[in-house]
């Protein structure tokens, strides 16, 4: 039984280890340019008649974030910066990515981009269907 557990708790120590691994290449900062460094994630709410996206920006003010809407696309990008503050001190953790992000989605036919908001730090976007279709 002992010998189960060992293997058990080895595993898991692995796995964490291999997610942190993940985690670090994820939020790597991009190697020169304004390639996206990070992808914010995203949840997907389908609602009468509509889609609500809702996007992980924390700390990003509404200035610094761009919403395209082109053929079926949606383009969320723009820069999340390190404060005065932090750009001056030692970092002794850094889990929040900074930088360029971008993070794209293939919106489903008939769906009409009616609005954004940013509210507690994520970006709120509202998707309606197009008059005369269903």
């Amino acid at each position: 039984m002992r010998e189960l557990e060992d293997l058990m708790w080895m595993q898991a120590v692995d796995m964490l280890e291999r997610a942190e691994r993940l985690q670090r290449r994820f939020f790597q900062p991009a190697p020169s340019g304004r390639q996206p460094a990070w992808q914010p994630p995203m949840d997907v709410f389908e609602t009468g008649g509509g889609l609500l996206i809702v996007v992980a920006l924390p700390g990003v003010s509404p200035e610094a974030v761009r919403v395209v809407f082109s053929g079926n696309v949606l383009v969320v990008s723009g820069q999340r910066r390190l404060s005065p503050e932090a750009q001056t001190g030692r970092i002794h953790r850094l889990e929040i990515p900074y930088g360029v992000f971008d993070r794209r989605l293939q919106i489903p036919d008939g769906l009409t981009l009616q609005g954004w908001e940013m509210r507690d730090g994520c970006l709120h976007l509202s998707f309606r269907q197009q008059r005369g279709m269903k």
